[in-house]
């Protein structure tokens, strides 16, 4: 799960750039529609007339859209409710954030930017959480099909995580709802589960964080959905890049490596397969603390500061789009967007600093689902 600046509540008003006050429609709060914030009065009233299908759209089907009057970037939309919060057992432990949402581990300003190093019992302990946190992201990606919606993912990996004597990481971090991220088409990175089902043809980046006796293990990918996915040159060619990125990045890592050079290597490849790299979401240090430093750019001629040491553990997750890397995020303040509404795509690893070079912790096994394929071949009048 990506590191990223927290975003404010925008006003749901036709046609208003305004941050949003605490003004919600009362209608939507009787329905149970929740995040209906408006800047003012005057903006409610001048939005009611698109703003009030909202209401119908509920009561004739159950779902809707939370934010009919947002100006979206591409075709996807979020379809609520989202279901209620899944709990997870008092017998295994949580992380600080658990109850109220709000991280406190890490936050102290004495010695902000140190970098932990590892001994080897917090090294083991790393390789155990990701070696689950791949057993579970193995889980959900073998139940990918046409026609699941992603809160049925999160309902896998909840589950898969409890199973594993786990807290899964992104559950109330920040107040995130759900055990999971499913990040589907444009959305860039931190799209929330919802009814939306997935269709032949989308792409969906699943990103699973385990929290296991006091460590956390972090990883993501992105899957094709269907046979449609696979024979589109574009899809395929934002997916491959994305993977081939990250694992050109990760050839770079071993002691005395400068965290900005990735940006270099990453920038690079995607520009060869025309395609652009987000800048906003960086990799992040990760051990007992969710986020902590190191921040991984992955961006060209990034300011990033410090160098790879034996016993670092940080991820490494470079976010790759067809279009603009400029992102937009939704009013639920979470799900980011490409700014122009074209694919993209991301992968992740944990990665462990050793005396030589770099430990994957969170590597694919032999039969772990997805994996690289071919570019779709094209005739010479354009078709597949």
């Amino acid at each position: 799960m990506a590191e990223g600046p927290p975003t404010k509540r925008k006003c749901l008003g036709v046609d208003c750039e305004n941050e949003a006050s605490s003004l919600q429609c009362p209608k939507c709060l009787s329905l149970g529609i929740k995040d209906s914030y408006f800047c003012s009065q005057d903006c409610f009233r001048k939005s009611w007339a698109t703003h009030k299908n909202t209401h119908k759209q509920e009561n004739k089907t159950g779902y809707y859209n939370p934010f009919p009057t947002f100006n979206f970037t591409g075709p996807l939309r979020p379809v609520y409710p989202l279901s209620p919060r899944r709990e997870v057992p008092k017998s295994i432990p949580h992380p600080d954030y658990a109850e109220d949402g709000i991280p406190k581990s890490g936050r102290s300003l004495v010695r902000a930017n140190k970098i932990q190093q590892l001994d080897a019992k917090g090294q083991e302990a790393m390789r155990k959480v990701c070696r689950l946190a791949r057993e579970v992201l193995d889980i959900a990606a073998a139940a990918i099909r046409p026609g699941i919606t992603t809160d049925e993912i999160d309902a896998i990996v909840h589950k898969a995580c409890i199973e594993r004597n786990s807290y899964p990481s992104p559950l109330n971090y920040n107040h995130f709802p759900k055990s999971v991220c499913t990040s589907v088409n444009e959305v860039i990175c931190h799209g929330i589960p919802d009814q939306r089902v997935l269709l032949d043809g989308d792409i969906v980046n699943l990103d699973v964080t385990l929290y296991h006796e006091g460590y956390h293990g972090d990883l993501n990918e992105t899957y094709y959905v269907g046979d449609r996915a696979k024979a589109d040159p574009d899809t395929v060619r934002v997916v491959e890049t994305a993977r081939e990125c990250l694992e050109e990045a990760i050839k770079l890592v071993k002691p005395g490596t400068l965290f900005r050079e990735f940006g270099n290597v990453i920038e690079a490849h995607a520009k060869s397969r025309n395609c652009s790299v987000i800048r906003t979401y960086v990799g992040h240090g990760i051990n007992t603390v969710f986020h902590c430093p190191p921040n991984i750019p992955h961006y060209a001629k990034n300011k990033a500061v410090g160098e790879c040491k034996p016993g670092m553990t940080f991820t490494i997750e470079p976010m790759i789009a067809l279009g603009k890397y400029r992102d937009v995020t939704w009013p639920d303040n979470w799900t980011s967007v490409t700014i122009d509404g074209k694919r993209t795509a991301q992968f992740e690893h944990t990665l462990l600093v050793t005396e030589t070079g770099v430990e994957i912790l969170t590597a694919r096994k032999a039969d772990s689902p997805g994996g690289p394929i071919p570019m779709p071949a094209v005739t010479a009048n354009g078709t597949k």
